[in-house]
């Protein structure tokens, strides 16, 4: 039986991962061993960690609220201890954060292989740019969401043998779950829908200094200027920066009887809230990848998902009032909302998580740590 150790540290991540880890769990030929870190074990993130069903083999406090320094060296150490103690023959880790490089350091230095879910993506406003890159050139077995990033995978050297495109597990997650109804989320989170509504979450620009308030500021005065709009903030991750923002929601939200503010509606109702709201504002990649298959548009702020492919769905602007004002007002325009109509996403595929389980099972290990440089053939 294959040993397969899945490491999840925030909830955004585990949302996306919580199918294929239940089967993985149910899978006759894999052993899942599950590691929670990060932010899931945060009283300021709302210790998440109470929201993953599958069972929990450990928990790695890293002290996600200090500097990223230390917690990725203190990543390292003790990941190392885990993973020398649970002897995994496959990690498998999700995206681009600065404690999920840490983990593939450790499992690097400790000789495991690494299968990473969605290399190739771009995001140049973030450093999460960078650390992608390099989790993709520690890694063995890679699985992309759309084709573009396949082939940026190949692009960095990675044998196309060991590249998989097979879509995006939000967006199948969208379909396979079973949704909340409006009146059954409303007594979940205890708020009432209005006439307009928008879901907002804006991250920290971690490449771009001192500016994350102020853009959010903008942000602000531009829902400011709305009208019989209702607001439900989802608050920032834990990169640098982020309790800037995390203040400012909290003040807008007691001055704001029409708001209201979580530090995670975990997935369920998340993507429930997306069925009822007429759009999506702020930086995250879910308003990229997920929010298209509502049918429903996305404001896009800023650069810090700048290079990722998009739906026609995405309006991206620059993070000052006027344009956000610009945008929020083309989002609901007659014209657009009909476009909205014939939006297909780039990332949706069939049986994303079965493809995922397959290769898991299937793809031979033996050597598989020698990975030799794939040059891409000269013109």
């Amino acid at each position: 039986m294959r040993k397969i150790c899945v490491i999840t540290s925030n909830r955004a991540e585990y949302g996306v991962m919580s199918r294929l880890i239940e089967k993985i769990e149910l899978d006759n030929e894999l052993q899942l061993q599950l590691i929670v870190t990060g932010a899931h074990l945060s009283d300021k993130f709302g210790q998440t960690y109470h929201e993953i069903t599958s069972p929990i083999t450990k928990k790695i406090d890293i002290e996600i609220e200090k500097e990223p320094s230390h917690t990725m060296a203190l990543a390292i150490e003790k990941f190392s201890e885990a993973f020398s103690e649970l002897k995994p023959d496959l990690i498998l880790i999700l995206g681009d954060r600065y404690e999920i490089m840490a983990v593939a350091i450790a499992a690097m230095l400790n000789n495991l292989p690494i299968a990473h879910l969605y290399g190739g993506e771009s995001t140049q406003g973030a450093i999460d740019e960078a650390i992608r890159h390099s989790i993709t050139k520690m890694s063995h077995i890679h699985f992309a969401s759309c084709v573009e990033y396949k082939n940026r995978i190949i692009q960095l050297g990675e044998n196309p043998k060991s590249v998989f495109n097979v879509g995006a597990l939000g967006v199948e997650n969208i379909e396979k779950l079973n949704l909340l109804s409006k009146a059954e989320l409303e007594n979940e989170i205890n708020f009432k829908f209005g006439t307009k509504n928008l879901m907002v979450t804006f991250h920290p620009v971690t490449l771009e200094n001192l500016t994350s308030g102020e853009q959010f500021n903008e942000l602000l005065s531009a829902l400011d200027e709305l009208e019989d709009t209702k607001i439900i903030f989802t608050k920032p991750n834990s990169d640098s920066g982020n309790q800037e923002i995390i203040d400012l929601i909290d003040e807008y939200v007691k001055n704001n009887p029409s708001t209201i503010a979580f530090n995670s509606m975990g997935a369920l109702k998340y993507l429930s809230a997306l069925q009822y709201v007429d759009g999506a504002v702020g930086n995250s990649s879910s308003g990229i990848i997920e929010v298209p298959s509502f049918k429903i548009g996305t404001v896009n702020i800023g650069d810090r998902q700048k290079g990722r492919i998009e739906a026609k769905s995405i309006i991206n602007c620059a993070p000052t009032k006027k344009d956000i004002l610009e945008a929020i007002n083309k989002l609901y325009s007659n014209e657009f909302k009909n476009d909205l109509k014939n939006i297909q996403s780039p990332y949706k595929q069939e049986n994303t998580s079965d493809k995922i389980i397959n290769i898991l099972k299937c793809y031979n290990l033996d050597n598989i740590l020698k990975k030799s440089f794939y040059d891409l053939e000269k013109d």
